[in-house]
């Protein structure tokens, strides 16, 4: 996740709700909404035979297989004792495999190899604060050998480079000496013992190494948004002939800041690789000869931007690039490659695949296949003889299940944008599988965070869940969201509850035009700006929606911007020239204008809001400052709080007692059908608000 996505949610989310097609609240009358709200409770149905929550958003089977770079070990996450960790074996050997650490709270979500092999690094943070430790693990000893290399408990460590010719050492960022910029540390993986390489006095967003683990560029913000390059001496190779200072080589305008960025370097340190948007509205990957400063244009998409890039495992070239419109596609730039893809796509014809890891001679792959109907399955790829190897199901019990399609649709906004947008229908309501439901269903629009991002086509637990209890469920990739061009982000400029809701108006317009819903039918709930554009559409348009779903959503612009994490102060300028500028009387009327707390009298309809007490980006007093001017207006809303969260649920307790919570909530105001709440389980849920409101929690939160 990019530095700029402050909204974006890390995790995959999920959430429910009570109310009733046709019932909302007086309006009229404050606090009359609180009979109303009690009449339409559990107005869905109960159906014991709906796919368990905990098989949707439970640990997976089996996750993240990476082989070890010889090839001959392979490890991946799954649960111990209910809990993430990581697993190794011999490659070919699954089932031999032992569980090497012993994590009892978050689960581990990032792990791989050193570039020898030796040891396995993990991410850590505590309970959602984000302050990531590296982990170092010896998987020949085991939990015992588990050691933190970055063991102040408020330091924010960050990987900065890593090299095969220097296997034992590791450019690490820490903000150990100031909270908002990171220092650049050469450590001895084995040892912990670190040298400071480059003190960040000057506050650079972030560095570049190459394969000899030197920094080549640093990236400056600008005031306005923009972004300068520096390097060494300002020697545009970025060598720098020994000279420790840093000079501007070249700049990103503000427009081009979210489209253009490093890829970077070949093997032998003389070709650098960007996706840069400079000059053309999409990113396009170039290769920029550090000598001569000559540039070549690799590969560029008119429409969309580039997924992600495929190299070379020695010589580190691009070979493939991935190119996301509404579907992701190839695009082979080696020809030596061509059989190789070729090969992949007869494995499982129909699904997109991912390559996503490779031995240090590029003769094992690991590949993800994905569908939308289904879990993603791994399979292990011999380049000699284009044989595929099945490894693992991350769910295996999804398959053979009845799950939705998920249809791409493009929906036109008002003013003529092109919005890349998701349906997905109860199988039932659409037994053709052509996207267009028998009659109309209740739809749930699920609005992707970020907004910095973009929803995408795939397998989706959300859409799954939602589409199982009865609902169709519409993503829609609004302006501002990245990955269709650098002008489709700027449209959404300063566009928060403006534009940027309008796409979202619009894409519901649509739904009940094609008789996708019912005008009265439609919920909106997502994460992060997801949960903020719940705000808005229950504040700014209170009669569109028949309730909302808001987690981890920002409710005043002000506060949000004001408490912006430290270690984000180099990205400031982002917020501030893409939202508002909280600094100015002119930027702060924008930011108070755009807000949901400050229009709360309009609420009429049920609201359910979730949130992480431990949260770095959008803090409790979020979620605490909307609860309490409802409460304080008798406006009914339910309130649940997660004291060990932060950005997101990722512990599945704590996931699955939300979205039992969600599902009942939403029952009672679509009328779908839904699963009783009975797996609060060891969850640490808190419901400082509302609990009444929904049917079953009190007694499960009273057990």
């Amino acid at each position: 996740m990019k530095a700029q996505s402050t909204l974006s949610l890390a995790l995959i989310l999920a959430a429910a709700s009570a109310c009733s097609p046709t019932a909302s609240l007086d309006a009229t009358e404050p606090g009359g909404g609180g009979k109303a709200n009690a009449q339409m409770l559990a107005k869905g149905t109960a159906n014991p035979d709906l796919i368990p929550r905990e098989l949707l958003f439970g640990n997976p089977d089996r996750a993240a297989p990476r082989l070890s770079p010889d090839g001959k070990r392979i490890m991946w996450l799954a649960p111990d004792e209910g809990v993430l960790n990581v697993w190794v074996a011999p490659a070919g050997k699954l089932d031999a495999g032992k569980v090497v650490t012993k994590d009892r709270l978050r689960g581990i979500r990032n792990a791989g190899w050193t570039a020898d092999g030796r040891y396995i690094i993990y991410a850590q943070d505590q309970a959602g604060n984000e302050n990531w430790h590296l982990h170092r693990i010896d998987p020949e000893v085991g939990a015992s050998s588990d050691t933190d290399l970055t063991p102040n408990p408020e330091v924010r460590a960050q990987m900065v480079g890593g090299s095969r010719e220097q296997p034992k050492f590791i450019l690490v960022g820490i903000n150990d000496r100031n909270p908002a910029h990171h220092d650049v540390y050469r450590m001895n993986i084995e040892t912990g013992e670190r040298t400071l390489v480059e003190q960040n006095d000057a506050g650079y967003a972030g560095y570049v190494s190459d394969e000899n683990l030197e920094l080549r560029y640093a990236y400056a913000p600008r005031p306005d948004g923009g972004i300068e390059i520096l390097a060494p001496g300002g020697d545009k190779a970025g060598r720098g002939h020994g000279k420790k200072d840093w000079a501007p080589i070249e700049a990103i305008e503000q427009i081009d800041s979210m489209s253009t960025q490093d890829a970077g370097f070949d093997a032998s340190g003389r070709y650098r690789y960007m996706i840069d948007s400079r000059g053309r509205d999409t990113g396009a990957l170039i290769e920029i000869d550090t000598e001569t400063d000559e540039r070549k244009v690799l590969y560029q998409d008119p429409k969309a931007e580039l997924g992600g890039v495929m190299r070379d495992a020695k010589t580190r070239k691009p070979v493939a690039v991935t190119v996301n419109w509404d579907k992701p596609r190839w695009e082979v730039l080696d020809p030596s490659y061509a059989d190789d893809f070729a090969a992949l796509e007869q494995v499982k014809p129909g699904n997109n695949f991912a390559i996503t890891d490779q031995t240090r001679e590029g003769d094992q792959w690991i590949v993800a296949y994905y569908s939308d109907k289904g879990s993603v399955s791994y399979y292990q790829y011999d380049r000699a003889t284009k044989d595929s190897t099945f490894l693992f199901f991350i769910n295996e019990a999804l398959e053979g299940l009845e799950l939705a399609s998920m249809h791409p649709r493009v929906i036109e906004s008002r003013d003529g944008l092109e919005l890349v947008s998701y349906l997905s229908l109860p199988p039932s309501s659409d037994p053709d599988d052509d996207g267009v439901p028998d009659e109309p269903v209740p739809m749930v629009l699920l609005v992707h965070g970020g907004p910095w991002a973009r929803d995408n086509w795939g397998y989706n637990p959300m859409a799954q869940w939602l589409t199982n209890r009865g609902y169709a469920v519409l993503s829609v990739n609004f302006r501002g969201s990245t990955g269709f061009g650098k002008a489709f982000t700027a449209a959404g400029d300063k566009e928060w509850a403006a534009k940027m809701h309008d796409d979202l108006l619009d894409a519901v317009d649509w739904a009940v035009d094609t008789k996708v819903t019912s005008k009265d039918s439609v919920a909106i709930m997502g994460g992060s700006y997801g949960g903020y554009a719940t705000l808005v559409g229950l504040t700014f348009t209170p009669e569109v929606f028949a309730c909302g779903v808001d987690i981890v959503g920002p409710s005043n612009l002000v506060t949000l911007l004001e408490t912006i994490p430290p270690y984000w102060a180099p990205m400031v300028a982002q917020f501030t020239t893409r939202v508002g500028d909280h600094r100015t009387e002119e930027g702060r009327a924008l930011l108070e204008s755009r807000s949901p707390l400050n229009r709360v009298d309009a609420i009429v309809k049920p609201l359910l809001i979730g949130q992480g007490a431990n949260d770095p980006r959008v803090k409790q007093a979020e979620a605490d400052q909307i609860v309490a001017a409802m409460t304080e207006r008798e406006i009914p809303v339910t309130y649940a709080l997660f004291p060990d969260e932060g950005h997101g649920f990722a512990r599945p307790s704590n996931s699955q007692a939300f979205n039992a919570v969600a599902e009942t909530f939403l029952a009672g105001c679509l009328g779908g059908e839904y699963l009783p709440i009975s797996d609060i389980g060891d969850s640490t849920l808190q419901v400082p608000a509302g609990r009444e409101l929904i049917p079953g929690l009190s007694e499960q939160l009273d057990d």
